[in-house]
């Protein structure tokens, strides 16, 4: 049986960057997933570079900040070894949010030093001449102006597995681990539903499906970690957002990222550089129920067109569902189990495509013994022991 140094559990952005970063530091890698690479919940992603505390980015401002200022680079190299585009714009963000909820002064005292608010209505045609605030709530509502780069998601999925195979990388697909295999004391390689892989490391960043690996020979898809060093499970679930794709009537009718807060329901418009715009996005713990809603689905549009009257026009190209990896307390997992060459890197919810460069990074630094960059304790596996 073929031997590799480290095995990458799970083909999302998050797999596939911390398998390039392996593979830049010699190890011979192999990704085993579940399905097809890159079609889960990081091609379901907007791809918005958001490195401001709003969500569960409020415990997140370092490695978000960070991993935000790693992006052009993390594109370029993925565009280099791919030979494919990568959409990365760099127009900026309008906030609209709720005067009363004193969300303004949060912003500008916590993000990196580039928010500059603009005073609505006054500037607002300046920027987005098709935008429209609905005449009874424009007097509540105010903005900021972000600069934040988006990505597509589907390009930097597409890129991230061609530049891996470039590499030399190697790929299992259709093989759902059952559990990480223990010889000795230590993680010795997965076994899937079809076959066993062996190598010395096992790193499991299958997103809202990580808690489904168990630990040691025979442990069920859905059983905990038994070992002699403690018990562990990884507690990720999957939380469902649902949003749309619309090829709009003008190729630049919308340029800047617009995000609404306080508003029933929120909605968020990502302009793309070839005239389509994503249209997101809800949030429902429905487990691992992937099935679009067309009430829900118009719902979204509705609130699009509040905004910007002409996508009335826009053609509608897509609708589905993702399955972002929750965890218990909002916060990624990222570092070692209880079982020495078991490693975990998940639960990233609404900010994986963001996280990645920095999460891949920091996870090898970790996997090779080095001390990593940022201090991870918040985000460590332990604290989920029991």
């Amino acid at each position: 049986m073929k031997n590799w140094d480290a095995i990458v559990v799970g083909a999302g952005i998050i797999g596939l960057s911390l398998a390039i970063e392996l593979n830049k530091q010699g190890l011979r890698v192999l990704v085993v997933e579940k399905g097809e690479p890159g079609r889960e919940a990081s091609w379901a992603a907007g791809g918005m570079l958001a490195d401001f505390p709003l969500e569960t980015l409020l415990g997140l401002q370092e490695l978000a900040t960070a991993s935000a200022r790693m992006y052009p680079e993390f594109v370029r190299e993925l565009e280099d070894e791919s030979g494919l585009k990568i959409d990365l714009r760099s127009v900026g963000t309008l906030v609209f949010f709720r005067v009363e909820t004193g969300l303004c002064p949060v912003l500008a005292g916590q993000s990196p030093a580039t928010t500059q608010p603009y005073p609505l209505p006054a500037s607002l045609p300046e920027l987005e001449p098709a935008f429209q605030m609905p005449a009874g709530i424009a007097p509540h509502f105010t903005a900021l102006y972000i600069k934040e780069r988006c990505v597509d998601p589907r390009h930097l999925t597409a890129a991230a597995i061609a530049a891996a195979r470039h590499r030399r990388v190697d790929f299992s697909s259709g093989d759902h681990v059952l559990a990480v295999e223990v010889a000795n004391g230590k993680a010795s390689g997965v076994r899937t539903n079809k076959t066993q892989f062996a190598a010395g490391m096992v790193v499991n960043c299958a997103g809202a499906w990580a808690g489904q690996i168990g630990v040691g020979t025979g442990a069920s898809p859905v059983q905990a970690e038994r070992s002699s060093a403690g018990t562990f499970a990884v507690p990720t679930r999957p939380v469902k957002g649902q949003m749309l794709c619309v090829a709009m009537p003008e190729k630049e009718l919308v340029r800047h990222v617009v995000r609404t807060l306080g508003r029933t329901p929120d909605v968020y418009l990502i302009p793309r550089s070839d005239g389509r715009m994503l249209i997101g996005a809800t949030q429902e713990e429905a487990g691992f129920d992937k099935q679009t809603v067309p009430e829900t689905i118009q719902k979204l549009r509705q609130a699009a067109l509040d905004l910007v009257p002409k996508l009335a026009d826009a053609r509608i190209l897509e609708a589905w569902a993702g399955l972002r990896p929750g965890t218990p307390d909002g916060l990624p997992i990222l570092g070692a189990t209880p079982t020495p060459g078991y490693f975990v890197a998940t639960g990233h919810f609404r900010d994986g495509i963001l996280l990645a460069p920095v999460t891949a990074k920091l996870m090898a630094q970790m996997i090779l013994g080095q001390k990593p960059e940022f201090d991870l304790e918040a985000f460590g596996a332990e604290r989920f022991e029991s």
